[in-house]
């Protein structure tokens, strides 16, 4: 059973969503301010917190930003309807997908279960016989997915779910164009959409941590109008 941690000063959303996780299988612990959710995730992490962003005490930015110093579990934002500025944001500090509100219960059910099904691919199955399992190496990159881990350089790299998707379909077939519609469909299920927004932001903030490892990083290029390529350095 995982459990999420559900973060939103509004008690109404807090009982009501719970109650539709909790009948759907999850176990849900839920806090009504980002301190206090961090004083909980301290001690122990939940396998993936949806975080309202205004919030008193502490927001969901501040809670996010402290939480990608030590984890990279999937992080869900609740979004105000027409703020774009906080969906680009929350994006490129580390979030994996927004839900706007007001939004339908069955759409933030399907985006968890969406979410933890690619946390799952990224670990890989138990055995590690399965092609995505295997450890990847292109030039000065390693992937190991069933440790969920990067190195460039030697140098060990921290990525979300999202980010570690999107890098190992770019780097499986280097020189080879993928589209933006394609990365889409490697990082999110077919029931959720996304908009090319959300993928730039993804892989805006995947080479800003790649470049953290070395500051001459260059293997992402952008094609404008058409998509992304991986080069092997």
């Amino acid at each position: 059973m995982s459990k999420i941690a559900l973060v939103d000063d509004d008690r109404n959303i807090l009982t009501s969503v719970s109650m539709t996780l909790e009948a759907e299988g999850f176990e849900v612990e839920t806090y009504n301010d980002g301190q206090a959710a961090l004083d909980a995730f301290n001690k122990k992490l939940p396998d993936m917190a949806v975080l309202d962003i205004k919030m008193p005490r502490m927001d969901g930015m501040d809670l996010l930003q402290r939480l990608r110093q030590k984890t990279q579990m999937p992080v869900i934002f609740l979004t105000s309807k027409d703020d774009e500025i906080d969906e680009v944001l929350g994006l490129r500090m580390g979030a994996d997908d927004y839900v706007k509100k007001p939004f339908s219960q069955r759409l933030l059910v399907e985006r968890i279960r969406a979410l933890l099904r690619r946390q799952e691919a990224v670990e890989g199955d138990a055995t590690g016989t399965g092609p995505e399992a295997k450890v990847m190496e292109r030039g000065h990159l390693r992937m190991d997915p069933l440790r969920h881990s990067v190195s460039w350089k030697g140098k060990d790299v921290s990525l979300t779910v999202t980010e570690f998707l999107l890098l190992q379909a770019l780097a499986q077939r280097p020189g080879f164009v993928k589209s933006r519609d394609q990365l889409m469909d490697v990082a999110y299920d077919d029931q959720v959409y996304v908009d090319d927004r959300t993928i730039d932001s993804h892989i805006k903030r995947l080479r800003k941590k790649m470049r953290s490892a070395d500051d001459d990083f260059s293997a992402i290029e952008t094609l404008y109008g058409i998509g992304y390529r991986y080069n092997e350095e």
